[in-house]
């Protein structure tokens, strides 16, 4: 692509996104509907009162009849395949209107000839065996699932025998012992521990001494709930963690609690116009922080002074100030979404620390950066890596280290380092190198043979073992490439970070297609965001022709398609999501590292 061409798509997209921005200062982007969300949202309306919410059932039992596949089935979002669990939830959901609604019949038997293809027979308490192998030791998602079936009367009366007792009297327990305990949910599920436990607890029988002191826990335990639920309703702003919540205590006896009453409120007032459900309200902090970045040096060209001071004083108020009531972390960090649910993380918290840095001068964002700085440090791992949510858990997946977290946090702590370290005291200035240090160890030691890296939060559906090393390559090469550039940083440390940069480059370059594009690995689809995402991780002079054909594949699918999102996200519990906001971010921030890169006398790329 030629100058001119780069910058009139460039002017064409960042137009776009200035036209998005909500007048409070962020973008609120758009999460796709989830056939798993309206199943257990309709599920715990219908228990709560199926008259006063007939409206909204009868519109989410409309969505879903309308967005089942062709062989029967359900996915994660309307473009995604089917898969058993979305399926069985959908199935278990209208087995509450059998008796009510004549084409209940005909819909149940497609979806369970769907699931008889995957060994799944919905009669039988097989069902819960297979559930329980998919998860494995992780009854995050299986025993709410089962659960849930279990109540809505699949596969009939015994169906609790089966599901496994959650250990909610564990939750009584001062948070710091969390992490020693083998829980057998992750950390951001303490609420369907309790909520779910209780319910298999009031179902299934149990010894004498369990009964006593489970009956004994009940009510501590639910003040827990009490004090975790948000203003909102939502727990996490998360539809199915809030509907798995209800149901559950409202099937346990506890309909009337103030949790449920709320988070039946949630519920209401999420639902979309033609009866859908996100799988969380939105991921407005995350997705302004990818706009912020994606405009580059071209950031003054579109947003003006105001704008950005607009912008960045929204990321200001959404720092979290106070010992988080979810999972009693520090202050300092950022969640997902200017929501009230929403808990500080280890990707959101370098998000914004970067997008502060590049809307207002280092002297105004100063006191901000420093304690995000701060609660990354706190957060990190003994093995150097990032976490989610807690440090030391890691005992199931979603609560492990990742390469994709780490990797950000070490550019947005060298970025702090490299702004303010002649304002540091030689204490301070230690412990962020320290961290940086300890972040890089991390990053060789689980750089894989090839050059890549995988990420936690995000994957490819049409990967084996739906990973998707494109997108962890991508994000930990691009933070790689910025945080080496820094002043600060010792030669020994650009040594090391120049050699993962080397072999993650050669990685992403194996596995182009020969049509220019990019997907989850060699040979896979290419989708607009990983393309993208592996053009900006390689854009540098000496790889120009693999990033023009990158640049023209992106330049034909967005004629032809627009913005195209598609279901890369993985929320919690292994939920796939696309999100508007991913293909126009990655594609803006793939031109602008372009134009970059062009000499003063405009020569294309090639």
């Amino acid at each position: 692509m030629y100058k001119e061409e780069l910058e009139q798509r460039i002017n064409e997209l960042g137009r776009g996104l200035v036209s998005d921005l909500k007048p409070e200062g962020y973008w609120e982007g758009r999460l796709s509907s989830s056939a798993l969300a309206v199943a257990v949202a309709v599920a715990a309306l219908c228990f709560d009162d199926r008259m006063v919410h007939a409206r909204e059932i009868e519109r989410g039992l409309n969505w879903l009849s309308s967005n089942i596949n062709l062989d029967g089935s359900f996915g994660d979002t309307p473009e995604s395949p089917g898969n058993v669990s979305t399926s069985l939830l959908v199935y278990a959901t209208v087995n509450l209107f059998r008796d009510k609604e004549e084409w209940v019949h005909s819909f149940q038997e497609r979806i369970a000839g769907y699931l008889a293809s995957q060994k799944i027979d919905v009669h039988s308490p097989q069902l819960a065996e297979a559930i329980l192998n998919y998860y494995k030791k992780d009854y995050t998602f299986s025993v709410p699932i089962l659960a849930m079936c279990g109540l809505c009367g699949v596969p009939g009366e015994e169906a609790f025998k089966h599901i496994p007792q959650l250990p909610f009297e564990l939750s009584l327990l001062p948070r710091r012992f969390y992490r020693m305990l083998n829980l057998s949910v992750v950390s951001y599920a303490i609420p369907a521990l309790v909520a779910v436990g209780i319910v298999i607890f009031r179902k299934k029988s149990s010894g004498l001494f369990w009964r006593f002191v489970r009956r004994f826990s009940i009510p501590k335990a639910l003040k827990v709930l009490h004090r975790m639920v948000p203003k909102s309703g939502g727990f996490l702003e998360a539809v199915p963690l809030t509907a798995f919540v209800a149901l559950s205590l409202i099937n346990a006896g506890y309909a009337e609690l103030e949790v449920v009453k709320k988070g039946i409120r949630f519920l209401k007032v999420t639902q979309r116009e033609d009866g859908g459900w996100p799988i969380d309200v939105d991921l407005s902090i995350w997705v302004t922080s990818l706009a912020v970045k994606s405009f580059r040096s071209c950031l003054p060209g579109f947003l003006n002074s105001d704008l950005q001071d607009k912008i960045a004083d929204h990321f200001k108020l959404n720092q979290n100030d106070k010992v988080h009531p979810f999972n009693g972390t520090r202050p300092g960090g950022w969640g997902w979404t200017n929501h009230p649910g929403a808990v500080p993380d280890g990707d959101d918290t370098p998000g914004a620390i970067l997008a502060l840095m590049q809307l207002q001068p280092k002297m105004m964002v100063k006191k901000e950066i420093l304690a995000a700085c701060n609660w990354l440090v706190f957060l990190q791992n003994k093995d150097g890596g990032f976490p989610t949510f807690s440090r030391g858990w890691g005992k199931l997946p979603f609560d492990q280290s990742c390469s994709d977290l780490t990797g950000h946090s070490l550019l947005a702590i060298s970025a702090a380092l490299e702004n303010y370290q002649d304002e540091l005291s030689r204490w301070k200035k230690r412990k962020l190198k320290k961290a940086v240090g300890k972040a890089l160890f991390y990053l060789e030691y689980h750089q894989k043979e090839d050059g890549s890296w995988l990420p936690l939060w995000f994957g490819n559906q049409q990967v084996p073992g739906h990973v998707n090393p494109v997108y962890g390559t991508a994000k930990v090469l691009t933070y790689l490439k910025d945080a080496v550039s820094f002043e600060w940083i010792p030669d020994e440390l650009k040594q090391r970070i120049n050699l993962l940069i080397e072999k993650g480059g050669r990685f992403l370059i194996s596995v182009q297609n020969s049509d220019g594009s990019w997907g989850g690995a060699k040979n896979i689809t290419g989708t607009m965001e990983e393309t993208a995402l592996a053009v900006s991780a390689l854009m540098a002079k000496e790889n120009r022709k693999i990033c023009e054909a990158g640049l023209k594949w992106l330049n034909l699918f967005y004629l032809e398609n627009g913005l195209k999102s598609a279901p890369i996200g993985l929320y919690f519990a292994s939920l796939w999501y696309d999100e508007k906001m991913y293909p126009v971010t990655a594609y803006m921030e793939a031109l602008c590292r372009s134009l970059e890169v062009l000499d003063s006398r405009g020569h294309q790329l090639s």
